[in-house]
């Protein structure tokens, strides 16, 4: 925290000039802004034009305070963050939360994205700002599935004039958060993947579709995709691929395992190999059997995997998921799979998984 008697160009190391609180500092201030730090990494100062508030992260970190700069209307936080961070954050007012007005990288109305100068880019994923209203696909599907019970709307989209069928687990998150449709769109544009279709599956219960539950994949192969091919969108069933993230990362290596015929193409960031199905009602959940469910079952069926292709990510800033999630990998390779490994420069973090989306359902289908 500054002293308050610091005037003038108090954040210049910033780039920012005008004593803060000033209608002249407020028409050029932006946020947030990242400086180097002696240990390697990176001191970003956050702005906030207001009342009382406090940045909260994404799986990263812990809420920051943000200090009132003398008595005026500018709250600011320092915050020390390590190399090769993408994260995202909201501002915190009592009970509300809200996007960073000054930053104009954004995903949904009430979050932003902040990255580290070394931060590799995500090309092809556009800056979409709290305001702005991402595009949606023309044709969806009222699912009321017999199997998971409940109504709900499936969005497809054909890119390139269509091709293997992605199904994108959490589809809801990468409609109106993540612009997926424009990114995938602008991936195939620029040869980087062959045309697809995605499918844009939204969960109505995450931990119960996703923790190893067989009516999703059942429901996915006989209800879901017959009224795919029944709606006239160009699509290749045959070339399957599904990403997920998180459970969902989870749900599509239990996929493969236990539907082989049907998920022989897998993208998943982050998967939760820590799952068991008591894993929930523990203190902590994490704190279980490495590997989880996935890895006692891989090492006890010893499963010929020669058929399928799997790409895992995981990010550099979730320490606790790592031993989950190597001992799988290694596992999965040891059975036959073709796996390709990578870590992202995220913590447990949407904005994290975009560019490895993309890599990885490319690399899937190659």
């Amino acid at each position: 925290m500054r002293p308050a008697a610091d005037t003038g160009n108090a954040f210049a190391e910033y780039g920012l000039s005008g004593e803060p609180g000033t209608e002249a500092f407020w028409s050029a201030a932006r946020s947030p802004l990242s400086v180097p730090a002696d240990d390697g990494g990176w001191t970003t100062l956050f702005l906030w034009r207001g009342s009382q508030a406090s940045i909260g992260f994404e799986s990263w970190s812990e809420p920051v305070a943000l200090n009132r700069w003398a008595d005026t209307d500018c709250w600011y936080a320092e915050v020390a963050m390590p190399a090769r961070l993408r994260v995202t954050y909201q501002v915190l007012v009592g009970e509300e939360a809200y996007a960073d007005p000054l930053n104009p990288v954004g995903a949904g109305g009430d979050r932003s994205i902040a990255a580290t100068p070394d931060a590799p880019a995500q090309p092809h994923w556009p800056d979409i700002g709290a305001d702005d209203t991402l595009p949606l696909p023309g044709t969806r599907i009222r699912w009321a599935s017999q199997r998971l019970g409940g109504r709900r709307t499936v969005r497809v989209h054909a890119v390139g004039g269509g091709g293997p069928l992605v199904l994108l687990l959490d589809g809801d998150d990468w409609l109106h958060l993540h612009p997926a449709m424009t990114a995938f769109e602008s991936a195939v544009a620029g040869g980087e993947m062959p045309p697809v279709t995605l499918v844009f599956l939204p969960a109505k219960d995450r931990l119960a579709e996703f923790g190893c539950n067989p009516a999703l994949w059942e429901a996915v192969r006989d209800e879901l995709l017959p009224l795919v091919a029944e709606s006239g969108v160009p699509a290749d069933a045959g070339r399957l691929v599904v990403a997920g993230q998180s459970l969902g990362g989870l749900s599509a290596m239990y996929a493969a395992l236990d539907f082989p015929d049907l998920v022989s193409r897998v993208a998943c960031q982050s998967p939760s190999f820590w799952w068991t199905p008591d894993a929930m009602a523990s203190a902590d959940p994490l704190g279980g059997t490495v590997g989880g469910t996935i890895a006692e079952r891989l090492r006890k069926e010893r499963p010929d995997l020669s058929g399928l292709r799997i790409a895992f990510d995981l990010g550099e800033h979730e320490p606790r998921m790592l031993p989950h999630c190597e001992l799988t990998e290694s596992l999965v390779q040891e059975a036959g799979a073709t796996v390709r490994v990578s870590r992202a420069a995220s913590g447990h973090d949407r904005a994290g998984w975009r560019h490895p989306l993309l890599r990885d359902v490319a690399w899937a289908l190659a």
